[in-house]
């Protein structure tokens, strides 16, 4: 994966209400900024995991842990989706 470093001026107070030690600053805004492009649909959660280094069930438990929802659609969306798998791999499953 290609990098590009970026330099951000932010107020000291901003930076205080992460609650991290100036060490772990680096992790927990890459960390912010995966779980805010997940949200927006602009990543995907494998994506995610990529890019804080975690497995993808690890980088789901962090979504969890924001209250941010893994699946996105409705319990009808998902009913819908399953009835059509189903059609398309006929009865037997095969």
């Amino acid at each position: 994966m290609s990098t590009m470093t970026v330099a951000l001026e932010l107020p000291r107070d901003l930076l205080g209400a992460l609650e991290v030690p100036q060490a772990q600053m680096e992790a927990r805004l890459r960390e912010l900024i995966a779980l805010e492009l997940f949200r927006e649909g602009r990543i995907s959660s494998g994506k995610g995991a990529e890019l804080l280094g975690v497995s993808k069930l690890a980088f789901i438990q962090l979504l969890s842990q924001h209250g941010i929802d893994y699946f996105t659609e409705s319990p009808e969306e998902l009913k819908a989706e399953v009835a059509m798998l189903e059609q398309l791999l006929g009865d037997d499953g095969v």
